[in-house]
């Protein structure tokens, strides 16, 4: 369950950009998954260069500034690839702008590629790992309490952007009505820039729990976290921010489970990435608009 809980806070974070994109704009962010790569190797990086700086100072400071940082850097990459990429297509039918997100997906793999190297990087455990438990209760990481916590956190901020701000306002309005928004003086390209930038950054965020609790990186570490982050914002309903948390968490947890009892549901543990696409071709089956999804009527 713990397992489940801190790899689900990982998926969670990545669809919140995939649902806040296509509750603007209508379309998935496919280079999302990338994104979250590009975070992990930010901060590899930073943590790298700061070193010398960030000795003298406790160690969860120098892991907040690293978290800090790659979240800033890809909040400006989500910010770069909407301006270069998705606006100039805006007014474009929706598949051509799917097709160019894949075309941008590729792009950032094989220049990260090119960049980093194809072979897998370690990355430090920026804070020292203690084990709660034993003697008859499970054992947990200090770094998976850690990740649970900052999750909430950066979630409840979320949450607090969207309903309680300006902004937030705005991107609610975006996501009912773009026209009227913009009639009653929205500004869409400021709005979609920002729900670009915070998705980032929470993919940034989610780039650095990964590689603290895995310590190894590599370019095409995004592919299929980001396929299963956007499974589960389906999971949870696209478009629906608490949703897209919901999904993550439940996909962490049945995925964990699923490895952990293998020998008493009968599924080979190797199959757990099967799980995910089967989990959501039955979501779309039984029920297309999510856990946490609005049914929607349409005039034919």
């Amino acid at each position: 369950m713990v397992n489940g809980l801190s790899l689900g806070s990982i998926y969670a974070l990545i669809a919140l950009g995939y649902t806040m994109v296509y509750g603007v704009l209508r379309f998935i962010n496919f280079a999302h998954g990338d994104v979250f790569m590009l975070g992990s190797f930010t901060g590899l990086y930073c943590y790298r260069w700061l070193t010398p700086a960030l000795e003298p100072l406790p160690e969860v400071v120098g892991a907040l500034v690293v978290l800090v940082c790659a979240m800033a850097v890809c909040a400006l990459l989500g910010v770069i690839i909407e301006r270069l990429a998705y606006r100039p297509l805006r007014a474009r039918p929706r598949l051509i702008v799917l097709i160019t997100a894949i075309g941008v997906s590729l792009f950032l793999e094989y220049t990260a590629q090119l960049v980093f190297g194809a072979a897998p990087r370690g990355f430090p455990s920026l804070l020292t790992s203690h084990s709660f438990g034993g003697g008859g209760f499970p054992t947990v990481s200090s770094k998976q309490l850690i990740v649970l916590g900052v999750t909430l956190v950066l979630l409840a901020g979320l949450r607090f952007i969207v309903m309680k701000t300006r902004i937030g306002l705005a991107m609610r309005a975006m996501s009912l009505n773009p026209p009227a928004a913009a009639l009653m003086g929205v500004n869409a390209d400021t709005t979609i820039s920002f729900t670009f930038a915070v998705g980032s950054a929470m993919a940034g965020a989610a780039g650095i729990f990964y590689a603290m609790l895995y310590q190894a990186i590599d370019p095409f570490m995004g592919v299929m976290p980001g396929i299963k982050a956007f499974v589960a914002a389906v999971l949870g309903g696209i478009g629906n921010i608490p949703g897209a948390a919901l999904g993550g968490v439940l996909l962490g947890l049945i995925e964990t489970l699923v490895v952990g009892y293998s020998w008493l549901v009968g599924i080979p543990s190797g199959y757990r990435d099967a799980v995910a696409f089967v989990l959501l071709v039955l979501i779309l089956i039984f029920r297309p608009s999510g856990l946490l999804g609005k049914v929607e009527r349409e005039k034919v």
